[in-house]
């Protein structure tokens, strides 16, 4: 897979997730945080434990305690991020929402260079300012007094952050991006469902009453969108990931604008706008500079 493959796969993740967005919502008025987070995550697990079981059989060599110790510690990451999330739209608006979760875009790169020195290419700093100021006005561009609901969707951002670091390093590595997947929803999975069983009221009623949302969000926005970020990662760089992710929010707004009436104002369209250059410079971009400098040298 190229380079240009896999942002496009990512780009896939996002519109994914930004149809996603409604049925997260919408499940919490039935059910509680984190049983929502444990059944979504076992449906994804359940649905991609046979490809799963397909790349070890394909696998030229079996993965070592260490790498599935990596592999278990990117599950605990995206369960942090999941739940925090979760959790933060129980008490902040959507439009804050959806703009602190865009924070991954910015986190990304300056926690690239504290962990692992991995400096960006000069173009992703423009572009994730850029991305962020897109997200800003494609929220409707105010945002309102911190709440505690605000501060668990920063603290969200920072785990998707760090998340998407350490599957591309554990992605590249091992060559086992499908793997990746399913450990980090099973992880999610047994650590969402014990915690909605010692915190959260557990019924029958509550899972029919949400089955459509959990389905949805276990299917596609997990077991399908988590597996492509997978992919994607192990052929592309996180911080082109979190750039091509982040338009997880234009498409939210799309399909709002489709599915439930709603219309993006004057300033939306140009945060629409102010994304799309930036996953169109970081791709574009750098490609340009590596066939100069290929002309120029000897």
């Amino acid at each position: 897979m190229t380079r240009v493959q896999a942002n496009l796969v990512l780009l896939l993740a996002g519109a994914i997730w930004g149809m996603g967005f409604v049925a997260q919502a919408t499940a919490m008025e039935t059910m509680g945080p984190l049983l929502f987070v444990g059944s979504r995550f076992l449906v994804a697990t359940l649905c991609v434990i046979p490809f799963a079981v397909r790349e070890a059989r394909k696998a030229p060599a079996t993965l070592t305690t260490s790498q599935w110790l990596a592999f278990a510690w990117v599950g605990l990451m995206l369960f942090s991020t999941i739940t925090a999330q979760q959790f933060g739209l129980l008490t902040t608006s959507v439009t804050n929402s959806g703009f602190l979760t865009g924070l991954y875009v910015v986190m990304t790169p300056i926690l690239g260079i504290v962990l692992f020195r991995q400096f960006p290419h000069v173009v992703v700093w423009p572009a994730a300012l850029c991305t962020l100021c897109g997200i800003f006005l494609l929220s409707g561009g105010t945002l309102a007094g911190l709440t505690t609901g605000d501060w668990l969707t920063i603290l969200a951002a920072f785990f998707a952050a760090l998340q998407g670091l350490f599957i591309a390093r554990s992605a590249a590595q091992t060559g086992r991006p499908i793997t990746l997947a399913v450990t980090q929803f099973a992880v999610c999975a047994v650590l969402g469902l014990t915690a909605a069983f010692v915190f959260e009221p557990v019924s029958l009623d509550a899972l029919r009453g949400a089955a459509v949302e959990v389905l949805y969000a276990g299917m596609f926005s997990g077991a399908v969108a988590f597996t492509l970020m997978a992919i994607g990662l192990r052929y592309t760089t996180a911080l082109q990931a979190a750039i091509f992710l982040s338009s997880e929010a234009v498409f939210a707004a799309l399909f709002g604008a489709i599915f439930l009436g709603e219309r993006l104002p004057s300033a939306g369209f140009a945060g629409c706008a102010l994304i799309l250059i930036s996953m169109l410079a970081v791709e574009i971009v750098p490609a340009l500079r590596a066939r100069r400098a290929a002309r120029l040298s000897p």
